[in-house]
């Protein structure tokens, strides 16, 4: 240890015994405190001292402050050896131990089917569009070809709005993804050809193992000069066999929506136990058909021009035969141990 004038020489056996490195803080402080630090004090009376004494005395802080400053930087990181040292004896690594698994979350298996089909139909051409969940008749219905007194106008399937401003138009939960397929082609400078898909939730008054009053839908329109039930085809079966498996089992049957003409049907095998299915071998996940041309009308498409065809289909029922799961309602329960799967 160097030795320095009095009182300094005091401070530098400090900070030899300082047996912690918040007892060097604590001396550091003494020291060099902005406020009342004896260093800090000597160092602003400078200013007070004739020329001659101030530069002696200046040259003897000085040596002061180096050699202090240096000594603490020296015994800090004698204490942090020290306390590393005692990993070796009295705080042990054992490097063999597994560490816990991190928690990590992920999409829902719902939201991950819909970017996923948003990439699968994105390949052959699809745009993707979004559209309001509160719509009204005219974009649920009267637009799509409904008559005034179709059986799903009835309140016992839609949920209408209590308290809508127009009794003739009135406010309601989409029953189906339809009404942005409307949106879509009245939109300003909007012209055939054009594809298009649009998801999100839509809502009817369904709860059981297969049906929710909440649920997904991917609807998809594709409008054209030369467009055919065979494009149709071609694309649904494309879509299936990437959205489901290479390997799944469908049918064609006809259909009716007034939507379309002609209307048709895709279904496709329970895969899995077929007593777990609660609808059977088959289920129904796709109604689809060639536009009607009233509804290319009512948007402002030629139909002698132009004509193309509609599909949807519900996102919770394609998951259902994907991974068989037997209960729809599973998806929306937030249990954990069943989310974890996927």
């Amino acid at each position: 240890m160097m030795l320095l004038a009095s009182p300094w020489n005091g401070y530098l056996e400090k900070i030899a015994a300082s047996g912690s490195v918040t007892d060097l803080d604590a001396v550091e402080h003494e020291l060099f405190g902005r406020k009342a630090g004896a260093l800090t004090m000597a160092l602003k009376e400078l200013g007070g001292l004739a020329e001659a004494e101030r530069k002696a005395r200046g040259q003897e802080l000085n040596a002061a402050r180096i050699a202090l400053t240096e000594a603490i930087t020296n015994r800090r990181n004698e204490l942090k050896s020290q306390g590393m040292g005692s990993l070796a004896t009295s705080d042990t690594l054992d490097t063999t131990l597994d560490l816990p698994i991190k928690e990590r979350g992920h999409l829902h298996l719902i939201h991950e089917y819909i970017r996923k089909a948003g990439e699968v139909f994105g390949r052959m051409g699809f745009d993707v569009a979004e559209g309001p969940e509160l719509e009204t008749e005219a974009f649920q219905f009267d637009l799509l070809n409904f008559p005034k007194h179709h059986a799903a106008r009835d309140s016992q399937d839609i949920f209408y709005i209590h308290g809508s401003k127009d009794p003739e138009n009135r406010e309601l939960l989409r029953g189906h993804t339809s009404t942005v397929q409307i949106r879509y082609m009245q939109q300003v400078g909007r012209k055939p050809p054009f594809r298009m898909i649009c998801t999100g939730k839509v809502y009817r008054k369904d709860a059981d193992a297969t049906h929710s009053p909440m649920f997904h839908q991917i609807e998809g329109l594709m409008v054209g000069k030369d467009v055919t039930l065979a494009n149709m085809k071609a694309i649904m079966e494309t879509a299936v066999k990437n959205l489901v498996d290479e390997n799944v089992e469908f049918r064609w049957r006809t259909g009716y929506f007034p939507f379309t003409e002609p209307g048709l049907e895709m279904d496709l095998r329970w895969r899995g136990d077929e007593s777990k299915s609660r609808e059977g071998r088959w289920l129904e996940v796709v109604g689809c058909g060639m536009v009607h041309p009233n509804v290319l009308k009512n948007v402002g498409i030629d139909p002698k021009k132009f004509q193309g065809f509609a599909f949807g289909f519900g996102v919770e029922r394609m998951l259902m035969i994907r991974h068989q799961i037997p209960d729809l309602r599973a998806f929306f329960t937030g249990d954990l141990r069943f989310l974890r799967q996927f």
